[in-house]
């Protein structure tokens, strides 16, 4: 058996987190497998160095109608067996929020989950996401394999997960229907693998508002996390977050996996 790392980080922009100091970060930090999220471009807007980091076999997946939003991206060390863009519906694939890499002993899904919106207008689609999402984790499960997702959930789980869960019941990323669906998860048997680790440890938090500075305050929300499936948790070494990681409004989370050689 070996320990690989697997981290996740919503960049908020591939090409904006470049300029400081990405790559930088990515050669020092070394991850197995890194999953981005809200990339923002396409493999071919970026330099040969970005779209293609050295020591990395790299997977892009951006938005098919909408130029600059959303989109998500797989760096890998090893080569997976295979690769699927989307969960096979086009109307939650047009974004370009999921891939889904297979490994000899897991599976990797890293997903943009959707955001609510303020006025709530995306709530419905964000909910009706997040079922077919949990669908495609019960196939993959079904044929045997491991199942780990990772990403930007877009909602904070427990009121443990944000600074100030009083105040935002009615706010999307904490909306009782949005919460529910976190419930539904680890009712079929997905771990938090943070919570695992650190059920009661407050004030752990992976995005704060940069309109607000919140960061500096850590009044912030946990979005970003990685789940495995509950006959996979043995595996878990360890999971954490990376705050002091700058570059975008969230931080990379991330697990150590023991894997076979």
């Amino acid at each position: 058996m070996r320990t690989i790392t697997l981290l996740s980080w919503n960049v908020n922009g591939i090409r904006a987190v470049h300029k400081k100091g990405f790559l930088t970060w990515l050669a020092d930090a070394r991850p197995d497998i890194l999953c981005l999220q809200e990339t923002k471009a396409e493999a071919a807007q970026l330099p040969t160095e970005l779209a293609r980091p050295e020591g990395y076999q790299a997977f892009w997946h951006s938005p098919a109608a909408r130029k600059g939003y959303s989109g998500t991206a797989l760096l890998s060390r090893e080569a997976p067996l295979s690769v699927q863009f989307g969960l096979g519906l086009p109307e939650f694939d047009e974004e370009g929020r999921t891939i889904i890499a297979e490994y000899p002993s897991f599976t990797v899904i890293n997903c943009y989950f959707p955001n609510g919106g303020r006025d709530h207008n995306r709530v419905p689609f964000k909910l009706a996401f997040y079922e077919a999402f949990l669908n495609a984790c019960e196939q993959l499960r079904a044929r045997g394999q491991t199942v780990i997702f990772c990403g930007d959930v877009n909602t904070a789980h427990r009121e443990i997960d944000l600074a100030h869960p009083k105040s935002n019941q009615k706010t999307t990323g904490f909306l009782p229907e949005e919460r529910v669906w976190l419930d539904q998860f680890v009712s079929a048997g997905y771990m938090d693998t943070f919570r695992h680790f650190y059920p009661d440890l407050a004030g752990q938090y992976t995005w704060w508002s940069m309109v607000t500075r919140s960061r500096e305050r850590n009044i912030g929300w946990r979005l970003d996390y990685f789940f495995i499936a509950a006959e996979g948790l043995d595996r878990v070494e360890d999971a954490f977050i990376l705050p002091d990681i700058m570059g975008s409004d969230h931080c990379p989370v991330g697990i150590r996996l023991r894997v076979e050689e």
